[in-house]
Formats: structure tokens, C-alpha cells, sequence
């Protein structure tokens, strides 16, 4: 007879722990597809931050680095982890660029997108004493010979920095197939490269070329925004001011390995929509020049399905996508 009320209990305790919400068990771990310091691994820092620092998220997160092949090591790694919602990584366009030049068998398809989190334009910098002395004179050399300058772009061909420079220098007149692009492993790297004098062109996101231009180490020649950056970029003509019209951004978003739950998903959406919303992830924004691009799961799904025929399309048209 005392037995009914035990059991009972037990299956109302059953009931209860398979209605309650997921929430990760032990350490979260978000990977970075660049080196320390690069883009991504400053966002990926970032977002750890404001889990531990807000407490959003009960158990430590770590973040680890797995550079190289255009994001490909990244998230192969990640989905080792199939259906593990312990796991995050912060995805550029590479994830679609890389898949589209042949060079990578993972796409948004083959992760579970989570949300979309802002865009960023990419600039043009030189070493300070560099005779390029502004856009339209980088313009000139290249359209004299295009082999004759070289461009620092990470973290492969196929991704942001690449397609922004192709575009824009494709834009002026001048065949991208015929550039020198060298690809390292981070913007840092690309930036370091040039400012030692090894390379004549970093193409990288905005935010990584600021301390440098306000130390005076670096020139920039150019920026593909619509109009000019506030701040210390105020200084910088855009691409369209000197003659060459494109304007590119590319965006950053977070994703999760492959076979993630509905439950987990949520999770994330509401951890990463808390961070966004802060006034302390506003000011980040401001200060890196980043714009707000903040889309849930469903609708990251959407953005990244039309983003994928429209690179698609224009990788075609650079002659960059592999017969």
C-alpha cells in the first residue's frame, strides 16, 4: 500500500525532468576557425565574455582555435561532436564560399545554424610609408599589372577578405584571377606581414586595422562601406568615393554541430538574443564598426540559403568556382 505513493512520485519526477528545458551539463565549448587574435577568435572571446561575465550560461566556456583550410578543421571538429549542444562556432562566409569553390564538403547544410549576429565591412591597408598612397593609386599599379602587388588575406581563398577584395578590384577593371593573393592563418598575421614589409596590401575587417592606422603604422586606402566610418575611420574614403563602386559586408553568425535538438537550439537563441540586447554589446558594436544583423535560427536559415546562391553566383562570374 505504500508502495502507490512511491511510484507515483517517481513517475511525476520523470515527467517533470523530461519537460525541463535543456541546458548545457558541463563546459561549452565555442571553436574559432582563426589563430589567436584573428576575427573570428576575437568574437568568439567575446561572446565567452558575456556567457560568464552576465552568467547566462551555468558551467565554464572555454573557447579553442582550430585554423587553417578556410574554416574546414574548425568544423569538421565540430561535428564530431554531432548533436551535442555543448559545442558553438562563430561561422563567416566562409562556410558558403569555401563549399562553393570546391574547397570544402561542409555548408550551412551540414552544421545546425543558430543565429546571425552582425556584418562588417573590409578595408584596404598599407604599411605607413607604402608609395600606395590611396585607392585609386593601388587601382593604377594593378591595372598596369596585376601580378605586381600583394594581398594578405585570411583565412583562405574563399572567404570574406578574398571575395571583398575580387569584387571591389574586379569593380575597377582588373582581372581578380590575375592577383597575388597571400593567404594567412589571421587578419593580425596579414596586418603584421605588411607592416614588416613582406606583403604590399592586408585586406581584412575594419576592426583589425584601427589600432594600427591610429598608431600610424598603417595607412588605409580604402573601405567598401556605402559612406564613411565614424571615429578614427573618418579619416578613410570609401571605395565608392575614389571611383569604384561595390559596397560588400560580410557577416558573422553562430552554429552548432550537425543533429542539434529543437531544445537546444532555443537555448542558445535565448542566451545569444540576452547578449545582443545588452548596452555593453552595443558599445562592442559601435567600437568594432560592426552593424547589427540579428537573426534567430529559422530565419539564419533562410538568410544563409539565399546568401548561398548569391555568392554562388557571383563566384561563378569571378571564374573562382572549381570545374
Amino acid at each position: 500500500m505504500h508502495r502507490l505513493p512511491i511510484v507515483i512520485a517517481l513517475l511525476l519526477y520523470a515527467a517533470c525532468a523530461a519537460a525541463a528545458p535543456w541546458k548545457p551539463g558541463r563546459a561549452v565549448e565555442i571553436v574559432a576557425m582563426s589563430g589567436p587574435g584573428g576575427a573570428n577568435d576575437v568574437i568568439a572571446r567575446a561572446i565567452q565574455q558575456y556567457m560568464q561575465s552576465r552568467k547566462l550560461v551555468d558551467v565554464p566556456v572555454i573557447v579553442t582555435n582550430r585554423p587553417g583550410a578556410g574554416g574546414t578543421i574548425a568544423w569538421n571538429y565540430l561535428n564530431q561532436r554531432a548533436g551535442d549542444g555543448g559545442f558553438l562556432s562563430v561561422s563567416p562566409i566562409n562556410l558558403l564560399t569555401e563549399h562553393i569553390a570546391g574547397a570544402s564538403s561542409i555548408t550551412y547544410t551540414d552544421v545546425t545554424p543558430i543565429a546571425q549576429l552582425f556584418n562588417e565591412y573590409i578595408v584596404f591597408s598599407v604599411k605607413a610609408d607604402s608609395p600606395i598612397r590611396n585607392g585609386a593609386e593601388l587601382v593604377q599599379r594593378l591595372r598596369a599589372d596585376a601580378s605586381s602587388v600583394t594581398l594578405a588575406v585570411a583565412a583562405a581563398l574563399g572567404g570574406a577578405n578574398h571575395l571583398g577584395a575580387a569584387l571591389t578590384l574586379k569593380a575597377a577593371g582588373i582581372d581578380p584571377r590575375a592577383l597575388r593573393f597571400i593567404v594567412y592563418n589571421s587578419g593580425p598575421q596579414s596586418i603584421a606581414a605588411v607592416m614588416g614589409g613582406h606583403i604590399d596590401v592586408a585586406v581584412t575587417p575594419v576592426s583589425g586595422a584601427v589600432a594600427h592606422l591610429q598608431s600610424g603604422r598603417l595607412r588605409v586606402v580604402g573601405v567598401t562601406a556605402p559612406k564613411r566610418l565614424g571615429g578614427a575611420m573618418s579619416g578613410v574614403a570609401t571605395w565608392r568615393e575614389q571611383g569604384v563602386d561595390p559596397v560588400f559586408s560580410s557577416w558573422r553568425g553562430v552554429i552548432g554541430p550537425r543533429g542539434m535538438t529543437r531544445e537546444q537550439v532555443a537555448y542558445w537563441e535565448d542566451v545569444l538574443t540576452r547578449i545582443v540586447q545588452s548596452e555593453e554589446w552595443k558599445r562592442d558594436m559601435e567600437r568594432n564598426y560592426w552593424e547589427s544583423n540579428f537573426m534567430k535560427s529559422a530565419d539564419t536559415m533562410k538568410f544563409l540559403r539565399a546568401q548561398y546562391e548569391q555568392y554562388q553566383s557571383v563566384w561563378t562570374d569571378l571564374g573562382l568556382v572549381k570545374q
